[in-house]
């Protein structure tokens, strides 16, 4: 059964809901809102990664983050943190966490993969080729699909190297990043050669600008939240691990009527 992923931003500036839950005790509440409506999974992140986004010192981003960590694990949630720094995740796993959600991939922080590799924790391995600040100067490509597919498995041999046991391995297309409108779509329906590799597959669609494009206007949150839960229940079907979302209830309800559907 495909895990549900709740987003738990504690950053001033992500593109959704940036600065709603900064302080920690707001961002703690949220995230068991978001465990009440079903979410397996609790991401916590403090620095915002879309499109031309600054990076955010590892202290900074340890401030906001590890009170959250520490109180959710300690509640007994299941929490992953989303970072590039090396320094944070093992601080975030000291804390409690059980996997580094690391959107580069390991390449943002050369010390990522080896520091996990200390770790009992997992690790999911975004595709990733430059940092938001520029990230579509490198969307180019001949068969996206493929190349998502070739570029992860490069990131999970590497992670085998530095001594990550596959079965800790998730790889993430990830959808957005270095991906322009229709790119994204194609990454999506190559997920079954990705999932081929042989390793879980984490997929993260949740409000992106890409949803905008099938619905003919600019859709507010709520369309974009739908949108994001036919995207996940599409995904489930082809075979993910898990879905990253805002909101967990109507993709919950998406994956519930796929799973009835498909009886």
């Amino acid at each position: 059964m495909t895990l549900v992923m709740g987003i738990v931003n504690v950053t001033p500036d992500s593109f959704s809901d940036g600065g709603r839950y900064l302080d920690p005790d707001v961002a703690i509440a949220h995230a068991r809102f978001l465990r009440d409506q079903g979410a397996d999974l609790l991401d916590v992140g403090g620095e915002s990664t879309r499109p031309g986004a600054d990076r955010v010192a590892a202290r900074v981003e340890q401030q906001r983050v590890l009170p959250v960590v520490e109180a959710l694990a300690s509640e007994g949630s299941f929490v992953s943190i989303d970072t590039m720094n090396a320094t944070t995740a093992v601080a975030a796993v000291r804390a409690g966490a059980r996997l580094v959600n690391d959107v580069s991939g390991g390449l943002a922080d050369p010390d990522m993969l080896a520091a996990v590799a200390e770790t009992e924790a997992d690790i999911a391995l975004g595709h990733w080729r430059g940092p938001s600040i520029e990230m579509y100067a490198h969307a180019d490509y001949l068969d996206v699909g493929r190349e998502v597919a070739t570029e992860l498995e490069a990131r999970a041999v590497a992670a085998v190297a530095a001594g990550i046991d596959p079965s800790r391995i998730v790889v993430d297309p990830g959808i957005g990043f270095g991906k322009r409108g229709a790119q994204n779509w194609q990454t999506l329906r190559a997920l079954p050669e990705l999932g081929g590799l042989g390793y879980r597959v984490l997929v993260g669609t949740s409000r992106k600008r890409f949803l905008a494009d099938p619905l003919g206007d600019d859709p507010d949150l709520a369309r974009r939240d739908l949108a994001t839960a036919v995207t996940s229940a599409l995904a489930a079907r082809s075979g993910a691990w898990a879905v990253r979302v805002h909101d967990v209830a109507t993709t919950r309800d998406a994956l519930a009527v796929a799973r009835a559907w498909e009886a």
